[in-house]
């Protein structure tokens, strides 16, 4: 009985997220349909828009009234270009150097030498 139940209730679960996941697909699609305003396929003069323009255009039509978030700007307000996280690879021993030397820098390291003594 039980597993009539549970076979029952993740079926009604399953066409509910079924159903959910369709209806945000419409709704995405009538939006962006909505925010190009029709004219996704042509330019201003019949031209078919090439791939960037579209790009350039969804952007600049989703993100106009947007507020980005404060780390993706700088000190005088305007969005950075360039790639937040730079990472260069280094070898074990570097990087168990480092951390040594964080570790013994930290003022909990401190509390614990100063308890030994």
């Amino acid at each position: 009985m039980l597993h009539l139940l549970y076979i029952l209730s993740f079926t009604i679960l399953a066409f509910i997220a079924v159903s959910n996941l369709i209806r945000n697909l419409v709704s995405f699609s009538l939006d962006r349909e909505r925010s190009s305003g029709g004219r996704a396929h042509s330019g201003s003069y019949g031209n078919p828009l090439t791939n960037q323009d579209r790009r350039k255009r969804t952007y600049s039509s989703s993100h106009r009234d947007s507020v980005p978030h404060p780390e993706l700007l700088d000190s005088s307000g305007k969005l950075i270009k360039e790639p937040l996280l730079v990472m260069r690879s280094i070898n074990v021993e570097d990087a168990r150097q480092q951390l040594d030397a964080l570790y013994d820098a930290s003022p909990a390291h401190k509390l614990e030498n100063q308890e030994e003594i």
